[in-house]
Order: C-alpha cells, then structure tokens, then sequence
C-alpha cells in the first residue's frame, strides 16, 4: 500500500476503538444493571471487533504511514495489536467475578476506562513521531491512574495509585525532557527522519547522547526495570488484582513497542550509546527482582519483583541486537524478545488468573499462604499453578525454557558470554521461590476456613486453556517464534 499523508483507513482499528468506547460509556450510562452485564458484554464484543478488523488488515497486507508520518501501521503493529486485544478481553473475563463482588460496578467505568487504556497502547504500538509516542503513553497512564484508584474506599488502594501518578509524572517528565533534547540535536520530530539525521551526521553529538539517555530511564520505567522499579510492587500489591492484571498483561505489549520504535526506528544509529544502558539495566533487574522475590510473602508482590527480572530477559535481548561487522543478528535478538515478552504476558495472564479465581467475597488470596493445599481443594487447577510456575522459572519442555534459551542464544551469539552467564545464574537463584509455590500447593495442609473455588465454566475453561498453552508453546514453539522472526524482519529489517 501507497505512503499518504492522510489515510484515515491505516487508523480504523484506533477510529473504531474510540467510537465502540464512546458507545459502551453511552449504553452504560442509560444501563440500570446492577452487574453491569450489558456493558461487559458490549466491550468483549468490541475487543472481537477489533481483533477481526486488525486480522484482516494483516491479511490483506495494510501498511503504511499516515498523518504526516505519525502513524505506522506494519506487521509489528498488527500483531502486537491483536496480542493486546486477547489480553485485555482474557483480563476481563478473568475479572468478572472478582469486580462484582468487590462493588466496583456502580457503573461501567472499569470497563470504559480498560478501553482507553488500549487505545492508548494501540497509538503507542504504531507511533511514529515523538509526539505520537507521547500521546499515546499519556492516554494509557492516564486511565491505568484511574483504574488502581477505582475502590475510592481503599486506604491501599489510593495510596497505590498516588504513588503511581507521582512517579509516572516523573518518568513522563524524563521522556518529555529527553524528546525535546533529541528534537534540539535533530530538528526532527519524525522517527525516521531522526535516524536520517543521525545516519548523515547531522545532529548535535552531547545534546543528542543526554537525551537518549532520559528516553531510555523514562522507558525503564513504563517496562518496571531497576532502578526504574519502585512502583512495580507497591502499585501491583495496592491494586485491585484485577486492575493488577490489566496494568500487567497488554501495556507491557506496548512499553516493548515503544522501545523498539524509538531505539531502534528513531535512535538505531546510536546503538553503540544506547545498547550499553540497556545491557547494565538487565543485569540490575535480573538481580534485584530474583533476589528481592525470595524474601516476599506476598504472592502479588512476588509475582511483582518476578516481572522485574523478566524484563531483565527482554532488555538482554534488545540490548543485543546491533553487533558491528555481522548481519542478521537483529532479527534474531529482537524476535527473541519479542517472542519472551508475548509468552511472558500470557502466563502472567494465568499466573494472576488464579489469584483472581482462588479470591471470593470479603477475601483477598494475595499471600503465598492461601495457597496452601490447592491441590487437596482442585488437583487441576494446582497442575495449572505447577506449570505456570515452572514456566515462569525456565524448566523444560514448558515455554519459559525456550524464552529464556532464544534470548542467551542471542546474547552468546553477539558475544556477550558474561552476561548471559550471569542470567543464568539469577534465574538459577530464581527458580527458587516459584517452587517455594508449588511446595506450598502440593505439600502443605489447607487451611481451615478453605472454600470451594468461585469461578464460572467460562473462567476455568479458560484458564486451563491458557495454561496448557504452556506445554504446547514450550514442545512446539517454531510457529510463534518464526512468526516473531518475520514480522521484526519486515518492520524493522532487523
């Protein structure tokens, strides 16, 4: 498909998410429905819209540029974009139960405000400009700031979402000062025509090195690395575990997107400057959330210190990607951690599946001790747990395994033996407290005031379909990883 400056039809998943959300947010307003079934309905209906729309454009090919080279519409985006819309309705069905018995239903606005939020990350995903970027970054937080604080009679709850709001607005200022040094040393807002710029040596050498390095500490925020983490586990642990979910699961999708767009489009030729920073932040997340997580009792804020040193995988293989002198190796880096972070955001989907589905009314399975005698209660779901939790600790044949196994192949293969060596080793010391929890799901009693599970057909039909998932990633991964390949080889000619 032909560039144009303006084609309205490269935008129709975003043009359509917004009118569907503005419908939802009308029909609930006039909904007299106590659980709100209508507007959950109508915003998963939405969700299959947009998937199919999105397939479809996939399909025929549509891509392109628009709005004046402020919208990227390519493979990337198409499938980060459908990934994101099975996230966030897999997010919701796993929630239904959970937000109905906690009162957050006196209107639809949780399901309202889940929408904007992916329109946020759907402009975020296909950014082309600085502007853009930062558009749709604030458009996302923005509603997630919301969403955490949305039980208002929630001392945690509140004090979770303050302390989101004040460090994103900080993060937000880091990206914002680091756009605008890079605009100085450029003159260019455009991604592309940054890297022009840079690639004719047309730029301003200390202006431009300043700003890349606050773009890369305001984007170690959005993805939750250290020393950018400080948020992660308070806001998981205060939040809502179904807004934890939703902050967890598709705007990672996102954040990975906006890292790729903006150091790989925008800043690829200073790689060499920006590849580094990235390097030494995988390493300190790779440390601290293993070694921080062995010390939680909290199941939410183990899994919260978990994500950390999973984002210490993806950095690894994004911070390997440019070798001087050998070709290919970008395609091979960056599809690897493309390939963690959508197998990543599907068993964290899981992982917080179960807390939902093991919390009932008037009680929160937040602490690894609620999870005591799983199996005793329901051996299937405790197989789920036991598999989700070896995944998520690399153990083969599941899909961790071969996760981590494609990023250290990168990493050795652009010569970085050391670090990949030192990755190993945390996810050694790692391994550590996800058996923690399968030894509390296997071998110790139930407690005395355990209930039967309260979840409907529709929730554990779904859970054991994402957690089986785990396996049949794990034996046959070829199709997703060849699928990864591809699309960052078209997009970005890695």
């Amino acid at each position: 498909m032909m560039q144009s400056h303006i084609d309205f039809a490269l935008a129709t998943p975003e043009i359509l998410l917004l009118v569907l959300a503005l419908a939802v947010l009308l029909i609930d307003a006039f909904s007299s429905q106590q659980d709100r079934k209508t507007t959950y309905v109508l915003t998963l209906a939405s969700l299959a819209v947009l998937t199919v729309v999105s397939l479809v454009q996939w399909n025929n090919g549509v891509t392109g540029t628009t709005f004046h080279g402020m919208y990227v519409t390519d493979s990337f985006s198409h499938l980060l974009k459908v990934a994101s819309y099975i996230a966030v309705a897999v997010t919701l069905i796993y929630g239904r139960i959970y937000i109905q018995s906690r009162d957050m239903l006196r209107g639809g606005e949780i399901y309202v405000l889940t929408l904007m939020a992916l329109l946020g990350q759907m402009v975020m995903i296909s950014a082309g400009n600085l502007i853009s970027v930062y558009l749709g970054l604030e458009l996302m937080s923005l509603a997630l700031y919301a969403l955490v604080a949305l039980r208002r009679e929630s001392v945690i709850a509140t004090e979770a979402a303050m302390k989101y709001f004040v460090l994103g607005a900080l993060a937000s200022g880091f990206l914002l000062y680091g756009m605008s040094m890079i605009y100085g040393a450029t003159g260019h807002l455009d991604l592309v025509e940054i890297s022009r710029a840079i690639g004719a040596g047309q730029f301003e050498q200390m202006a431009l090195v300043f700003g890349v390095v606050f773009l890369v500490a305001g984007l170690a925020f959005k993805l939750g690395a250290v020393p950018f983490h400080m948020w992660v586990p308070d806001v998981y642990q205060g939040s809502p575990t179904a807004v934890t979910l939703i902050m967890g699961g598709a705007p990672k999708l996102a954040a990975f997107a906006l890292v790729l767009r903006l150091l790989v489009d925008g800043l690829h030729g200073l790689a060499a400057d920006w590849q580094p920073m990235l390097l030494i932040l995988a390493v300190l997340s790779l440390a601290i959330g293993n070694l921080t997580a062995i010390v939680q009792t909290n199941f939410k804020r183990m899994l919260a210190y978990s994500t950390i040193s999973h984002m210490g995988f993806v950095l690894l293989g994004l911070g390997v990607g440019v070798v001087a002198g050998k070709t290919g190796t970008e395609t091979a880096a960056y599809g690897a951690s493309l390939f963690y972070m959508i197998t990543y955001v599907l068993t964290t989907l899981a992982s917080f599946g179960i807390v939902l589905l093991l919390s009932r009314q008037g009680f929160e399975c937040e602490n690894i001790e609620d999870l005591k005698g799983l199996n005793r209660r329901s051996p299937w779901h405790a197989l789920m747990v036991l598999l989700l939790m070896f995944s998520l600790a690399g153990i083969p044949p599941l899909v961790g395994f071969y996760a981590k196994l494609a990023v250290l192949q990168a990493a050795v293969e652009a010569g970085h033996v050391a670090i990949a060596v030192v990755a190993v080793l945390f996810s050694l010391i790692g391994a550590f407290y996800y058996l923690r929890v399968v030894k509390v799901v296997y071998f110790d009693e139930p407690s005395g005031d355990a209930q039967p599970l309260n979840a409907s057909c529709v929730q554990r039909g779904l859970l054991s379909v994402n957690g089986l998932l785990m396996i049949v990633l794990g034996i046959l991964p070829g199709g997703l990883m060849a699928l990864c390949m591809h699309v960052i080889q078209n997009s970005f000619g890695g």
